[in-house]
């Protein structure tokens, strides 16, 4: 009897890995699809995004906005990835800088505006840094 208690635990134990590689083959275990990077719109600049004097946060929030004018037309083709995405009038990494974005309070905005800016400057093509950004936040 001891016996089938240990195979009963051992099939239980086993069963979420069978369940994981049966729906993997199935194409039920799928991970969540990323949204895509936007592309930098045409024209774009540092006008919206909001000056050192307004920004309501730190000093690191208050460099991160400045690394952002420097560098508009490549923020704007990154996808942010703390979530803001989702909320109206959202387009890209950029428009966490921009008026009411959530970039002076949301360490995750201000890191990605860290790295794209280090990156850049270092030489490296929009889809080098769309990859960093990834790897890293992902």
């Amino acid at each position: 009897m001891r016996q089938g208690i240990q195979s009963r635990r051992g099939f239980l134990a086993m069963l979420p890995v069978v369940l994981v590689t049966i729906g993997s083959r199935r194409g039920w275990a799928q991970a969540p699809q990323q949204k895509p990077h936007p592309a930098p719109r045409k024209g774009i600049d540092a006008s919206r995004v909001v000056a050192a004097k307004d920004v309501d946060g730190d000093k690191a929030a208050v460099e991160a906005f400045d690394l952002v004018r420097e560098i508009p037309q490549v923020v704007d083709g990154i996808r942010c990835s703390c979530g803001c995405d989702s909320i109206e009038g959202y387009y890209s990494l950029l428009s966490c800088f921009e008026r009411d974005g959530m970039a002076a309070h949301c360490e995750v905005c201000q890191e990605h505006a860290r790295l794209i800016h280090k990156l850049h400057r270092q030489g490296k093509t929009l889809a080098q840094i769309r990859a960093a950004v990834d790897a890293k936040f992902s």
